[in-house]
């Protein structure tokens, strides 16, 4: 009931805004427009976007950063420097957003799906049985949940299967004290709104493989001579031009702007996204109908939103009615396999033909929520979500258990 009276005594937060861009974006934004220097490629040297590339290489520990017009971007450039064959087999999470198979696609390859557990995690038998075969594997820490990089590392490795990290999510994450990103031959990230880094649009991707960096730099769109404006590896460079194609996925400044003055802010980000998700998670994991899986021992997170299950027998009308009693108190929540056309449920991405049999992701889709906690709110606007998320599955289930209760 105190709960309940709190909220009614609040105004919900808003969580749907993106991070705002700092004021140390607007000068550079200025000159930029003022100058009309807006192509990466147009200074000698300097320009925004290969000082972004330098800059997030070394917060990253990477030998080499490219950045391009979206993480998708990134995962298809990764995937063509590979020089895999047409067709070839790449095993990616069952639970991932719709752009990953698609950028496998683009690639000219097949994704093949491995299930993933309530977790939100690779389940590693489905993955070892499925990996004979394979010519790559492109993980996706969906959500910023790493699945158990040690285990799938081993496995690759022992077969000479080369990964490639989706981190969109996973900004500032770490496996072992690993960044995540720089545990694969190429780890990709996102700039979009939603990230932790927020410019709208945009991607960047790492490497300590020069061959790779050099041709995917190349195929960006580094035409004629300017990969002479790329650092280093200018035998590769040489050796790659005009032997493949150029598909034209560059940044350009004015998001590179965007981006630079936001990266000495990622520290404290991933520091306050952390401490809020777990303020939220452990009043929710005090709830008997919601469970918010944990991290895993290697993995310290950097979450932007948090993740949780319907914990129990859930009907789909149940979740329903959850959904809509959160939305009473000011809260969004998606529940993945019930929000209709959902990017992230598997079934429907339609444009790889019938959908393959995954009844353990399919399941922890029906029941798995997510709301936005972006690193801005406070204290008390989380306790806000968090009472109303346990006041709508209250709402929900405690009259029933109350009932079965009496009956017994």
């Amino acid at each position: 009931m105190a709960a309940a009276q709190s909220l009614s005594a609040q105004t919900a937060p808003q969580t749907h805004d993106a991070e705002p861009i700092p004021e140390a974006c607007r000068a550079e934004i200025d000159r930029l427009l003022s100058s009309g220097d807006l192509f990466r490629y147009t200074a000698a040297e300097g320009a925004p976007v290969a000082l972004l590339e330098e800059e997030f290489a070394a917060l990253l520990g990477a030998k080499y950063a490219l950045a391009v017009a979206s993480c998708s971007a990134a995962l298809f450039l990764a995937i063509k420097a590979l020089d895999l064959p047409r067709g070839a087999t790449i095993l990616i999470p069952a639970f991932t957003f719709a752009a990953v198979p698609s950028a496998v696609v683009h690639a000219d390859c097949t994704p093949v799906l491995v299930e993933v557990g309530e977790n939100y995690r690779v389940n590693m038998v489905d993955f070892a049985a499925k990996l004979d075969g394979a010519a790559a594997v492109l993980i996706s820490h969906m959500r910023g949940h790493t699945s158990d990089m040690d285990a799938i590392m081993a496995l690759c490795d022992a077969k000479r299967i080369p990964v490639i990290e989706d981190a969109a999510h996973s900004l500032g994450t770490t496996w072992h004290g690993k960044n995540i990103g720089t545990i694969g031959k190429v780890g990709c990230f996102s700039f979009q709104s939603y990230k932790l880094v927020n410019a709208g649009e945009g991607g960047i991707l790492i490497t300590d493989d020069p061959e790779i960096a050099a041709r995917c730099v190349i195929m960006s769109g580094a035409y004629e001579q300017n990969w002479k404006k790329h650092p280093g590896m200018q035998n590769s460079y040489m050796l790659w031009q005009n032997k493949l194609p150029l598909y034209n996925m560059r940044m350009q400044n004015l998001s590179a702007a965007v981006i630079r003055p936001q990266l000495p802010m990622v520290a404290e980000r991933v520091a306050k996204g952390r401490a809020g998700h777990d303020r939220v998670a452990a009043v929710l994991n005090a709830n008997p109908f919601l469970t918010v899986p944990p991290a895993l021992p290697a993995e310290n997170r950097a979450p932007d939103s948090i993740q949780f299950n319907l914990t129990g027998a859930w009907s789909d009308a149940q979740a329903f009615a959850f959904q809509a009693h959160a939305k009473q108190h000011g809260v969004t929540v998606q529940i993945f396999g019930l929000t209709e056309g959902n990017a992230r449920a598997f079934w429907n991405w339609e444009f790889l033909g019938p959908a393959p049999d995954l009844p353990q992701t399919r399941a922890m889709l029906m029941r798995a929520c997510d709301v936005r906690l972006p690193t801005r709110l406070t204290e008390a606007e989380l306790d806000y979500i968090a009472n109303a998320l346990i006041a709508a599955a209250n709402a929900v289930k405690a009259p029933v258990k109350s009932a079965a209760m009496a009956s017994a």
